[in-house]
C-alpha cells in the first residue's frame, strides 16, 4: 500500500476516517482541512479536529482558505489519490484531474438521494428508516459522481444526529479497508447516477433550529433528534428560548396541541396532536443544562399551561 493519499476533510466524522487508514498502514503523505476557527465566547483560534488527529500523527497539514485557488500545495505532494469525507470546499478540476486513481468522496447518504451538506441530519429530520455511505468519484459537481460502492444500515428510533454521525463515520473506515485495495487493483466498476432520482439535502439554516409542536408527534420528535448536538434546537415560551438537549416521544389520544403540560415523571411534557414530546434535558437561554426537575422546580411551574411560540 505504497500509493500516495492526500486526505481531505475537516469534522469529527472524517478525523476517525483519517485514523482508521493511519493505523491500517494507509501512506498518507499530507492532510488537508479547514483553517483554524474562533469557538466560544473568547473566540479561541481552534484547529479542526481532522488537523489535530493529522498533527497528533505527525503529518504535513495544509489549510487553504480557498482550495479552488491554493491548489499547488497540494500538487507538490504529488498524490496518487486523493481521498475526501466532509471537507466543506469545492475541488478544482486541477486536483480532480490529477492523481493516477482520481479523486473519491464518502458521502452519508445513498447517492443519488440527498445530494448536499446536510445528509445525515436531513435523513433523519425526514423520517427516514435507512441511510448509508457512498464512495463516488468526485467531479465539479455536487456529489453528481460516479458511484463505486454503497452499504446501507438502519437508523434507530432512538438515533440522534450525533449517533448517526458516528455509525456512518464508522461505516465509511470499513467501506474504505474494503474498497481501496480494489480501486488499486483495477476491480471496480463505477455506476452513473440517475439524476432523475435526486434529492438535494442542502446545508441547514437557523429557521430549522426553531421547534414548531404545530404538527404530529413523531415529526415533532424527527425535528429534534435530527439537530441534538450540532447546531442544537431550541422552542420559545414566553419570549424566552429553551434549548432542548435531551428527549423521546410518546403517542397519545389525549393532549393540548403545542402546550407545555408540565413535569411527568423525570421529563418535561410537551402536547403534540397525537402525542407528546419528552424533553429529559434542556438548557434555558444564557443559563447551565439541566434536568427536567431542575427546570420545573425553577421556572419550569410558571410556564405550565402556555402555549409555545
Amino acid at each position: 500500500m505504497n500509493e500516495k493519499i492526500v486526505f481531505l476533510g475537516t469534522p469529527d466524522f472524517a478525523a476517525n476516517i483519517l485514523e482508521g487508514l493511519i493505523k491500517a498502514n494507509y501512506n498518507i503523505v499530507a492532510v488537508v482541512t479547514q483553517p483554524d476557527k474562533e469557538v466560544g465566547r473568547k473566540k479561541i483560534l481552534t484547529p479542526s479536529p481532522v488537523k489535530e488527529m493529522a498533527l497528533k500523527y505527525n503529518l504535513p497539514v495544509l489549510t487553504p482558505y480557498k482550495i479552488r485557488k491554493e491548489y499547488e500545495e497540494v500538487l507538490k505532494y504529488e498524490p496518487d489519490i486523493i481521498i475526501s469525507s466532509a471537507y466543506g470546499q469545492i475541488i478544482p478540476s486541477e486536483l480532480l484531474d490529477y492523481p493516477k486513481f482520481k479523486c473519491i468522496n464518502t458521502h452519508g447518504s445513498l447517492l443519488p438521494k440527498y445530494r448536499g451538506g446536510a445528509p445525515i441530519q436531513r435523513s433523519i429530520i425526514n423520517g427516514d428508516t435507512k441511510t448509508g455511505i457512498t464512495i463516488m468519484y468526485m467531479n465539479e459537481k455536487m456529489d453528481e459522481g460516479d458511484i463505486l460502492y454503497q452499504e446501507s444500515i438502519d437508523i434507530d428510533i432512538h438515533d440522534t444526529n450525533a449517533s448517526l454521525f458516528r455509525k456512518l463515520s464508522d461505516l465509511s473506515l470499513d467501506m474504505l479497508l474494503k474498497f481501496l485495495p480494489d480501486l488499486f487493483n483495477g476491480n471496480i466498476n463505477p455506476i452513473k447516477q440517475n439524476n432523475d432520482e435526486a434529492t438535494y439535502a442542502y446545508n441547514l439554516d437557523k429557521e430549522i433550529e426553531h421547534i414548531s409542536f404545530k404538527d404530529s408527534t413523531l415529526n415533532v420528535y424527527n425535528h429534534i433528534r435530527g439537530l441534538l448536538d450540532n447546531p442544537g434546537c431550541f422552542f420559545i415560551i414566553k419570549d424566552k428560548k429553551y434549548k432542548i438537549e435531551e428527549a423521546f416521544f410518546e403517542l397519545s389520544n389525549n393532549t393540548n396541541t403545542n402546550k407545555f403540560i408540565g413535569l411527568e415523571k423525570d421529563y418535561l411534557r410537551f402536547d403534540c396532536y397525537d402525542g407528546f414530546i419528552k424533553v429529559y434535558k434542556i438548557k434555558p437561554e444564557g443559563k447551565n443544562s439541566m434536568d427536567a426537575k431542575s427546570f420545573f422546580n425553577g421556572v419550569g411551574r410558571s410556564l405550565i399551561g402556555e402555549e409555545l411560540e
